[in-house]
């Protein structure tokens, strides 16, 4: 009876964190919109600021909780999610061209971070040291939005910005969605972290394989139904954007600031610098470095990212 309602409330914390990202996105969205702010920054920082933002509370409530196993595994372990899974079921549907100019520079910052990540957690720990490091990296990802920003910036006949297409008269609806949203994730992260340690004590699995797993996953669901929508849509930047985007903030934003709430340094198991970081490493190179070469993606690219992400996790659990 004990881990029936464990798996109940671990699953409740899924559907909240799901549900609550969605309005948070939604809501989020529209506010920038409403403020006339251009649709390639909403997606490139605000879309994925929200979409991380369930990543971002479940691994600094296990920091700050002293679960570190599960606050790194998380975020690493929805970059893993987000590329080998999400991305390479992205590519199979939506194969082709992308665009040099936009894509580039962000393909190598995650790039980047993982190599920098590996390298700062070497000792045991992600430092003070590794912290900034990683911190300069997502500095250089946000002053790249910025340029790109003023670069693409819609501009009508006259040269006037394009008026949005939010309606002020949704505030109070949209309100209520960022609230309500904010709440979700909040809570759905609380059952997530408890119930999920709560199910490895039970089962007597290790804390990091949970955190690596149904807890990546889950909290990269927001990023799953971007991209099923984005595929509906045939808005293939956008599901690339945003799961890049969020990888970056994963690795530059989320490990730095568990690291701050752990005291300054964030420990790194020995599984995590052997395997889990070099397998976040691999998915990035296999997604981003063929279109950064000849600049489009392959179908071959997305059966190769789900084989490895199966490797992976066979690997990880025996």
């Amino acid at each position: 009876m004990h881990i029936l309602v464990t798996v109940l409330l671990f699953v409740l914390g899924l559907v909240l964190i799901v549900k609550g990202g969605d309005w948070f996105v939604d809501a989020a969205s529209w506010m920038a919109e409403i403020t006339g702010i251009p649709k390639f920054i909403i997606g490139a920082t605000i879309v994925s600021l929200a979409t991380t933002l369930p990543e971002l509370i479940v691994s600094l409530m296990a920091a700050l909780e002293g679960k570190v196993d599960m606050a790194i595994g998380n975020a690493v372990g929805s970059v893993i999610a987000n590329t080998g899974l999400i991305l390479g079921i992205s590519i199979i549907a939506m194969a082709g061209p992308v665009a040099s100019r936009q894509f580039n520079v962000k393909a190598g910052l995650l790039i980047a971070s993982c190599v920098a990540l590996w390298f700062a957690c070497r000792g045991g720990g992600l430092t003070l040291t590794g912290s900034l490091l990683m911190g300069v990296i997502f500095i250089a990802y946000i002053v790249d939005n910025v340029i790109k920003t003023r670069e693409i910036v819609e501009y009508d006949a006259t040269g006037v910005v394009a008026a949005p297409t939010a309606k002020k008269s949704d505030l109070p609806l949209q309100l209520f969605h960022f609230l309500a949203g904010t709440a979700g994730i909040v809570i759905g992260a609380r059952l997530l972290v408890d119930n999920g340690s709560e199910l490895a004590r039970i089962l007597g699995v290790p804390e990091n394989i949970i955190a690596l797993t149904f807890v990546a996953i889950g909290t990269s669901l927001p990023e799953l139904v971007t991209t099923i929508t984005a595929i509906l849509k045939k808005e293939s930047s956008l599901s690339v954007g945003n799961i890049v985007g969020a990888n970056i903030i994963d690795m530059t934003m989320i490990l730095p600031a568990c690291a701050l709430a752990s005291g300054g340094t964030l420990p790194v198991g020995a599984q995590t610098i052997a395997l889990d970081i070099p397998a976040a490493l691999v998915v990035s190179l296999v997604a981003l470095v063929p279109p950064i070469i000849i600049h489009r993606f392959f179908k071959w690219q997305g059966f190769l990212l789900l084989a490895v992400y199966a490797a992976y996790l066979a690997i990880m659990i025996l």
